[in-house]
C-alpha cells in the first residue's frame, strides 16, 4: 500500500520523486520491511479507523499497528491520530 500510495502522490504530482525512489532512498538510512499482516485482518481493522476518509491513510495506519511497526509520515493527520506515527 506504501509503495501504491507513493506512486499515486507522483502521478498527481504531490510529490517530486516516484514510489521506487523514495523507497531506494529510505532504504539506504532505515530498516524498511515488507508488511507481514494478513491483509483481511487489515482492512477489518482499517474499518474501524474513522477519523479519516482516505483508504491508503486508514491501510497503511492499520497495517502498521498490526505489524507493531513505525509509521513514517509527514501527514500530520495521521501523526495526530496515530500513536505510532513519526515524522
Amino acid at each position: 500500500m506504501v509503495r501504491l500510495e507513493l506512486q499515486y502522490l507522483y502521478e498527481v504530482g504531490r510529490n517530486d520523486l516516484d514510489a521506487e525512489t523514495v523507497l531506494t532512498a529510505l532504504r539506504q538510512i532505515m530498516d524498511l520491511g515488507i508488511a507481514r499482516a494478513d491483509f483481511d485482518a487489515v482492512v477489518q481493522s482499517a474499518l474501524l479507523l474513522t477519523w479519516t476518509r482516505d483508504a491508503f491513510d486508514r491501510l497503511i495506519a492499520a497495517n502498521a499497528q498490526h505489524d507493531g511497526a513505525l509509521l513514517v509520515t509527514r501527514d500530520q493527520r495521521i501523526r495526530e491520530h496515530f500513536a505510532g506515527a513519526v515524522w
